[in-house]
């Protein structure tokens, strides 16, 4: 609507702080899960292929019915490693915790170790358990008679939102010190020339100071997954073992070796599909993913606000700007901008910019901007568009609730009709203009006298005016004619006024139109008296002259 639009300087305070607010809700918590919606979304179609470079060793119900029940003697896991060095694979990282002795035979452990050592590309992983209820927390190594012949290892601490779903990886963690590589990350930097050489990920602060029993956590990346429960090769555990496989099935890959048979290690949630992926298949993802360089890591708090805080900017300046198309366009294209801006940067630069909050803080922007538009347009609707003064339709609103008012509560109610004396001639002689600035004059002048809360003054038509006073009795009705008639002289306006008061105490037969009837007889009679004046009528009194249709026309003294 033209001229609706606020100055500039109040565009830019208010965008200034949208920003500050869309900053904020990227700074907490409040958009997150809407974020995670929007992620989901694109990572669900934007998987990769493998390529056959990661491979699944899986215990599966197969394996488990062949070899016998879990957990089994160490020295079967031996036999495996031996079997994947002379497959000649390139590492081989084993998703399985061996902290406790071998239950059977404490020689198996030291068939391990030694398969470990002739192997030398094989990993263990690191977890955290608490010692005892409610005790500090430890680090879960492997038994010392592995341990100490195993190549390398790594945490396996998986990252679950409130939903339980696995997005996010931190690629260094341990207790009091982030200092064990994530069990993916250990298993290539057995190669170096496979892995960057500076490990991806957002970083803790350098001035972090953290204490010696708390998991800490660094390189915090988002796992872009290869796609949903199936993308890798599975090759079942016994196959490996009988060497029922072709050469060429397991040379030059990297093998993790893990747990799929039912029930007995838990499913991970993840975002590309409602069906749990095991763990073995989670840590393939992770190996692919930093094999691939595809770690998505999520933009650090400075760039996220910087550029959510630039959008919302941006577009609420352009929202608040007059008119209808340009702020509907502008928040399309806010909101536009930091959808594609988080595409791009995930698409082009494995970057993760969370857009909801300025998504969100924009909608929120625009519909507040409708909302003070519309109460305009609804002013607008009700008000006279020369005087300022409210206008027929919301005399009439306010009349009939008025008198229900004053009803209920049997109270006076006070109607002033007021009329510019031989208006018509003025206009003709002065001409339009003059007649709208004395009209304006005029209206200024009643304005002044119905400022309490249940006052209402309005244009009623032409030159014709009302005054509505609620809770006043004649006296007082009469009192406000009389200021009127005084400030209009007082000005100097070349024109005066006739006024018809009707003061009533309305019964439940009280109508609108009979209280505007006994006004306008009064009108008439202050017309006939000389004009330049008033006269009072106190309901109910018959009217001195026939009715007239409020919604038509009459004939009036000029």
């Amino acid at each position: 609507m033209k001229g609706s639009g606020l100055p500039w300087l109040w565009r830019l305070i208010v965008a200034t702080m949208a920003a500050f607010i869309a900053v904020a809700l990227c700074m907490d918590v409040t958009t997150r899960r809407a974020d995670d919606l929007f992620y989901d979304l694109h990572l669900k179609r934007w998987g990769y292929p493998v390529d056959g470079e990661v491979v699944m060793v899986t215990i599966d119900d197969t394996s488990l019915r062949e070899i016998g029940q879990w957990p089994w003697p160490r020295n079967v896991h031996a036999t495996l490693l031996d079997r994947l060095a002379e497959a000649g694979v390139r590492g081989a990282a084993l998703d399985l915790i061996l902290a406790e002795p071998d239950r059977s035979d404490p020689v198996h452990d030291t068939l391990l170790a030694e398969a470990m050592h002739r192997n030398e590309r094989v990993v263990l992983p690191v977890t955290q358990a608490m010692q005892h209820q409610s005790g500090p927390l430890v680090e879960v190594l492997p038994n010392p008679a592995i341990a100490g012949r195993v190549a390398a290892l790594g945490h396996t601490d998986v990252e679950l939102d409130e939903s339980g779903t696995a997005r996010d990886l931190y690629l260094y963690a341990g207790l009091g010190e982030a200092r064990w590589p994530a069990l993916g990350l250990a298993l290539l930097q057995l190669e170096p020339e496979t892995t960057p050489a500076e490990v991806p990920g957002q970083r803790l602060p350098d001035n972090l100071h953290t204490s010696p029993y708390q998991w800490v956590r660094d390189h915090h990346v988002r796992i872009r997954y290869a796609g949903p429960p199936g993308s890798f090769a599975e090759i079942p555990f016994l196959d490996v073992l009988e060497q029922r496989l072709p050469a060429e099935a397991l040379r030059g890959k990297w093998v993790v070796v893990g747990v799929t048979a039912t029930g007995l290690a838990p499913g991970i949630r993840t975002p590309m599909s409602g069906i749990p992926m095991s763990g073995v298949e989670y840590q393939a993802n992770v190996v692919a993913m930093l094999l691939q360089h595809r770690a998505i890591v999520p933009l650090a708090e400075l760039p996220q606000a910087g550029i959510t805080g630039l959008l919302v900017f941006l577009s609420m300046a352009f929202v608040l700007s007059a008119g209808v198309l340009r702020p509907l366009l502008a928040v399309l294209g806010g909101i536009g901008a930091a959808v594609i801006a988080s595409v791009m940067m995930l698409r082009l630069g494995h970057a993760w910019f969370a857009p909801m909050a300025a998504v969100m803080t924009i909608g929120l922007g625009y519909m507040a901007w409708m909302g003070r538009h519309l109460m305009h347009w609804r002013r607008q609707a009700h008000i006279d568009t020369l005087t300022r003064l409210a206008n027929r339709r919301r005399f009439d609103e306010t009349f009939e609730r008025r008198l229900a008012i004053a009803q209920r509560s049997q109270s006076p109610l006070s109607l002033l009709l007021i009329d510019v004396d031989h208006f018509k001639q003025f206009n003709d002689t002065e001409g339009h203009l003059a007649g709208d600035r004395l009209l304006a004059q005029v209206a200024r002048t009643i304005r002044q006298h119905g400022r309490r809360a249940g006052d209402l003054a309005a244009r009623y038509g032409g030159d014709e005016f009302v005054l509505l006073l609620s809770a006043t009795p004649a006296r007082g009705a009469e009192q406000v004619a009389k200021d009127i008639l005084a400030d209009l002289r007082a000005q100097a306006v070349p024109a005066s006024l006739s006024i018809g008061i009707c003061t009533c105490v309305p019964d439940l037969q009280t109508l609108s139109g009979m209280v505007f009837e006994q006004a306008d007889a009064a009108l008439y009679r202050a017309k006939q008296n000389g004009r330049n004046g008033y006269v009072l009528e106190e309901y109910p009194r018959e009217p001195t002259r026939p009715p007239r249709n409020p919604g038509g026309g009459r004939d009036r003294l000029r």
